[in-house]
C-alpha cells in the first residue's frame, strides 16, 4: 500500500519541527508492507494545500497521514475533526495571518477524519507512545491542511483516507522553557503505528475517549 506521511517545516522562529522530523524518520523505516513517501509542507497558507494535492497527485497513496507541531501537548494528538476557518495568532513563514477565513468558502463546516482515530489512539500506546484522541486541530496551518486533505477526499478522490496527527515539541525546542516535550524517535515510533493501523482497518474502536471540556 502506498502511504504519503507529510510534516512541516520549521516556523515561529523555531530551527527545528518535529513534524517534519519524525515523517522522515517513518518513511525510511517504514511498517512492513507499506511505500512511505514523506513530504515537507510550508507553513504558509494557500500553498501547503497546493503542495498537499500536488503530493497526492504524485505518489497516488492509498493512506494520508499528515502531521504537525503543537507545543504544549504531552502527546501524539489523532485529531477528529477539521473546521473550515483561518484564524492566526501569529503570521505564518510568508507573513500571511487570515482571521476568521474560510479555507473553502461555502465549503462545509467541518469534516470528520477518515481515520480510525481510537483504534490509532491505541496503537500508539501499545507502542510505548502517549496518545489521545483531540477535538481540535486549532486554527492554524495544521487545521488548515487537514481541512484541504478532507476537502480533496470528499470532493475529488473518495476512495482516499486520511487523518491528521498533531506531535510535541522535540525536547531541544524547550530546554529554555517549562514545557512538555517527546523525543522524534518516539514520535515517529508513534506514527509508524498509527500509519500502521490506518492501513490494516477502517474500523474503529468503540471506546470512549471523549473530553470534559
Amino acid at each position: 500500500m502506498k502511504v504519503l506521511i507529510t510534516g512541516f517545516e520549521p516556523f515561529g522562529g523555531e530551527d527545528v519541527n518535529p513534524s517534519w522530523a519524525a515523517a522522515r524518520l517513518v518513511a525510511a523505516a517504514p511498517p512492513a508492507g507499506l511505500d512511505v513517501t514523506a513530504v515537507r509542507l510550508s507553513c504558509v497558507y494557500g500553498r501547503a494545500i497546493e503542495e498537499l494535492r500536488a503530493a497526492v497527485s504524485a505518489t497516488d497513496p492509498a493512506l494520508v497521514v499528515c502531521t504537525g507541531q503543537a507545543g504544549g501537548r504531552s502527546g501524539l494528538s489523532v485529531e477528529r475533526v477539521a473546521v473550515n476557518v483561518d484564524d492566526a495568532r501569529l503570521p505564518d513563514n510568508a507573513g500571511n495571518q487570515p482571521v476568521d477565513e474560510p479555507i473553502v468558502p461555502d465549503g462545509p463546516v467541518a469534516y470528520l477524519s477518515r481515520l480510525p482515530v481510537k483504534a490509532c489512539v491505541a496503537a500508539a500506546r501499545e507502542a510505548g507512545v502517549p496518545a489521545h484522541v483531540s477535538g481540535t486541530a486549532g486554527n492554524f496551518l495544521c487545521n488548515h491542511v487537514f481541512y484541504g486533505l478532507a476537502h480533496l477526499i470528499a470532493t475529488e478522490r473518495p476512495s482516499l483516507r486520511g487523518g491528521f496527527v498533531h506531535v510535541p515539541y522535540a525536547p531541544e525546542q524547550v530546554t529554555d522553557r517549562f514545557e512538555p516535550s517527546m523525543s522524534v524517535a518516539d514520535i515517529a515510533r508513534g506514527i509508524g503505528a498509527i500509519v500502521a493501523t490506518a492501513a490494516s482497518t477502517t474500523d474503529d474502536l468503540r471506546v470512549p475517549e471523549g473530553a470534559t471540556h
